[in-house]
């Protein structure tokens, strides 16, 4: 199975972020879903984490960077610095800040990324 990333539709589309989001990507009988997303520097996802639990994501991702450069700041308060080229597993509770234009690759399990990205829809809508 392959899909181009233009056919992968668009969950969410905000200034400095787009992100494609493919539910079923045929693993784990849909319980695994692609995602890519393009990010703009200076995006920093943390506001729109708040009011989830501990005010971070709280589903595990396993990706790659394409292109860029993100700051995933954790729970405990540290850092990790992921760039271009880059395999990665973020586990839950961290958040994302893009220092250098970014274009990733991740698998998440769906039942928790769902809530996350409707939460993120959510405070757009708001904003």
């Amino acid at each position: 199975m392959h899909v181009a990333k233009d056919a992968i539709p668009v969950k969410i589309n905000a200034p400095g972020a787009i992100a494609r989001q493919l539910p079923d990507f045929g693993i784990a009988d849909g319980a695994i879903g692609a995602e890519y997303f393009t990010l703009n520097a200076g995006t920093d996802l943390a506001p729109l984490l708040a009011g989830l639990a501990d005010d971070a994501c709280h589903a595990a991702h396993w990706g790659y960077v394409i292109i860029g450069d993100v700051v995933v700041t954790y729970r405990d308060g540290s850092n990790e610095r992921c760039t271009t080229g880059d395999v990665f597993h973020w586990p839950p509770g961290h958040s994302v800040r893009v220092d250098r234009d970014a274009e990733l690759i991740l698998f998440s399990p769906q039942a928790e990324h769902e809530v996350v990205m409707e939460h993120i829809l959510d405070k757009l809508a708001t904003a």
